[in-house]
């Protein structure tokens, strides 16, 4: 497995901490439900990024090794005033400079606590990164903004930043995102073996992912075995029970559960009963 290089990491949170703020300054209604994340308003959820990148920047600015309580953090709750979308653009600008640069003095081998059992700021500067690009879409989706496959609502008389291009990300970052979620997926399940994860286990039973409009060069394609130990996975094109195919912007968050597996451009060859499967098992808890 070859990871982006640290910079690369460091980067791309710095360019989708902006794509974010495009959201929260379009005009979008900040009390607008997260049709994704239904416990959460938009505005709920841009707190939660923020308070995250701060939380993260903490860890890694101080070298913790150990959890911090997300309520110790400062300025991590987000602006006192509801509903100020100039203050909590501000906020989140402010959280994403002070994580990049956190990240970038420490450098990827710095040591430091993570859930995950990967003690360095690389961990988290890859974390950041793929938080960030699903959350995005989560918000994009909240506030009417087209994402891959699925055309925007936009609002009546009004001209959204962007209006009609789709959210997407970077080829090599799109793949590292899926790489990364098989990889959570599979810790889960050594940590969690009580989790809705546990029955992702079996012989004979497969996944390939196969995105459609990559460069040349990338490997976007994967195989998903389902194993007596659990989940197993490499990249390249293989036969399996069932396939996804789409553009890869779009089959990462169909495989994150932010898009329908009948969003245009996808298609699914073979035994959908398993993929269904996948998609209600695999998760964080």
């Amino acid at each position: 497995m070859t990871l982006l290089a640290h910079d690369r990491y460091c980067d791309e949170i710095a360019h989708q901490v902006r794509q974010f703020r495009d959201v929260i300054t379009s005009g979008a209604d900040l009390s607008a439900t997260v049709p994704t994340c239904p416990d959460w308003t938009l505005e709920e959820l841009v707190r939660h990024v923020g308070g995250a990148l701060r939380w993260v920047e903490l860890l890694v600015r101080t070298r913790a090794q150990e959890g911090v309580p997300v309520e110790e953090v400062p300025g991590g709750g987000g602006p006192q005033a509801r509903g100020d979308a100039a203050a909590l653009d501000a906020w989140l600008a402010e959280s994403g400079e002070a994580v990049v640069a956190a990240l970038r003095q420490a450098g990827p081998d710095a040591k430091v606590w993570s859930w995950a059992g990967i003690p360095t700021a690389g961990f988290w500067a890859r974390r950041v990164t793929h938080e960030l690009v699903v959350h995005r879409a989560d918000a994009a989706l909240a506030a009417g903004l087209p994402v891959a496959g699925l055309p925007g609502e936009g609002r009546p008389g009004e001209a959204l930043p962007e209006a009609g291009r789709p959210f997407e990300v970077g080829p090599e970052v799109a793949a590292d995102a899926l790489d990364e979620w098989l990889e959570i997926v599979r810790f889960v399940q050594r940590v969690q073996p009580d989790g809705p994860a546990r029955e992702l286990r079996g012989t004979g039973r497969s996944l390939h992912l196969h995105a459609t409009d990559t460069a040349p060069g990338l490997n976007a394609e994967w195989l998903i075995e389902l194993t007596g130990d659990g989940v197993d996975w490499r990249r390249g094109h293989e036969k399996a029970t069932v396939a996804l195919r789409g553009p890869l912007t779009t089959l990462l968050l169909a495989f994150y559960r932010r898009l329908p597996l009948d969003t245009p451009g996808l298609e699914v060859l073979g035994e959908r009963e398993l993929l269904d499967f996948w998609l209600e098992r695999a998760s964080f808890g």
